[in-house]
């Protein structure tokens, strides 16, 4: 398949800079594009981010998707997961978020799913859809053009989220949220009306300009505020999201970020008691933790390659009640089978209520058991020679190797994980122990110099 000069097209979504990658005129030919490679059987959903860019590529989406026949819903200033809720609704035939999430303020992108909020990725439409636009191979427009009405979805979208809570468990609680003046401020409100909690609200307002910087809490340089916050407010946890929300990251009442793998053995477990001998998802990532908890709760842990459309499919095949990455992605069966960066803090908030633990108590345990190194990123030449390069260094110890995403490799006292990204040109290694934490710092020493001695890319 051909490229688009300057393509913001990428292996999960669309994404690059505007204009060079997206502008308003690619923006109506994607729009025409996916009415003729997905051919909606109903109304898409068309939601939008807080960037600068995004009324106008919206609305260039919306006409080119008219232009084809196809209805459109435009649901407004939103996060992901409301297109998400709002494809899902019987009789809708798709939806597209527009949105470059916590890229910076001159990027955008899309985000898309047909029918039920199946995901749409390069190997199930996207690939499809950049294709017809090199071509310029576009159906005739529609004989009747498609109308675009607008619509709120936030109460059911509410209604929806808070029913797979149990409200009259909740306790009072004090929160820190920090939304990074991304969407997440005015559904958090609509959400938190009416619970037992006190919340401390930071860069709560929506604003595309992002005078805060980046709505990104994996940068360790955004962690702090939010860490400072928790501890000056003495509140019982804080929540830092992304600009789309779907992603959602933790502090504990000390203010130590808390690595989203540890959050997947936490909620597991809370919905494995009930829905005993359930499945649930993991991405090969980080995997001890999780597959302990999920063995202790009598549920049925299944490894799977990373990445939302991977891990959606693989739910939907399996009737998995939960999927969780570690790169704080926590997918829901009752949300079909999607991800959400609202419904962590709320679960967060009942296991709180009915333990009476901290999250520092709840997660101790397991950090020691299972120390891990968190994400490290390295940007080489050519990802396939590094991977080859470091099974070969560590093949004669007689490991476990394992190819679902990249390579694991396991040994008696420790495992790591190093794969391509989807996303950007860099190699991630992931690494765990079982309880030593000095290991933990030496393989990851160890394993980073011979990466980085590769040179970049």
């Amino acid at each position: 398949m051909s490229k688009l000069p300057h393509s913001p097209f990428k292996a999960y979504d669309i994404r690059g800079q505007v204009p060079t990658h997206l502008n308003a005129e690619r923006a109506f030919d994607i729009g025409r594009a996916y009415a003729d490679v997905i051919q909606p059987s109903g109304p898409v959903a068309i939601g939008k981010d807080m960037r600068q860019s995004s009324d106008e590529l919206s609305g260039a989406l919306s006409r080119g998707l008219n232009s084809m026949g196809v209805d459109t819903i435009d649901i407004g200033l939103c996060g992901t997961e409301l297109v998400y809720h709002a494809a899902s609704e019987s009789g809708m035939g798709g939806g597209i978020m527009v949105t470059a999430s916590h890229n910076p303020a001159d990027y955008n992108g899309m985000k898309m799913v047909r029918e039920k909020a199946i995901p749409i990725s390069a190997d199930t439409g996207l690939a499809d859809i950049e294709d017809r636009m090199v071509t310029a191979a576009f159906s005739e427009p529609a004989p009747v053009a498609g109308t675009n009405q607008s619509s709120d979805v936030t109460d059911s979208y509410i209604e929806r989220v808070l029913s797979m809570i149990d409200l009259k468990a909740l306790k009072p609680l004090k929160l820190v949220v920090n939304a990074g003046n991304g969407t997440a401020g005015p559904f958090f409100d609509r959400l938190v009306e009416g619970l037992p909690l006190d919340v401390v609200r930071l860069h709560h307002h929506p604003d595309g300009t992002f005078p805060n910087g980046v709505p990104n809490p994996l940068l360790i340089e955004n962690r702090a505020e939010t860490a400072q916050a928790v501890v000056s407010h003495q509140a019982d946890f804080g929540v830092a999201w992304d600009g789309d929300f779907d992603r959602c990251f933790f502090f504990d009442h000390t203010g130590r970020f808390i690595e989203g793998y540890y959050l997947v053995g936490l909620f597991a477990a809370m919905l494995l008691e009930h829905h005993p001998g359930a499945k649930i998802v993991l991405d090969p990532r980080l995997t001890w933790n999780t597959l302990d908890e999920v063995a202790r709760a009598g549920g049925q842990a299944l490894i799977n390659k990373s990445g939302h459309a991977f891990i959606k499919e693989r739910m939907r095949k399996e009737g998995a009640i939960y999927g969780g990455e570690m790169s704080a992605h926590h997918y829901f069966k009752d949300f079909s089978y999607c991800d959400s960066g609202m419904i962590p803090w709320l679960m967060l908030s009942q296991i709180l209520s009915q333990t009476g633990q901290t999250l520092a108590a709840l997660v101790d345990e397991r950090i020691t058991a299972y120390p891990c190194s968190g994400e490290l990123n390295f940007k080489v030449g050519d990802t396939g020679v590094v991977i080859d390069q470091v099974l070969q260094r560590y093949a004669h110890k007689d490991p476990q190797i394992e190819r679902t995403d990249g390579i694991s490799l396991e040994f008696e006292r420790w495992r790591f994980n190093l794969r391509a990204s989807n996303t950007e040109p860099v190699i991630r290694l992931n690494i765990e122990t079982r309880k030593d934490a000095e290991l933990l710092a030496e393989k990851t020493k160890e394993l980073s110099a011979f990466i980085e001695s590769f040179g970049q890319g």
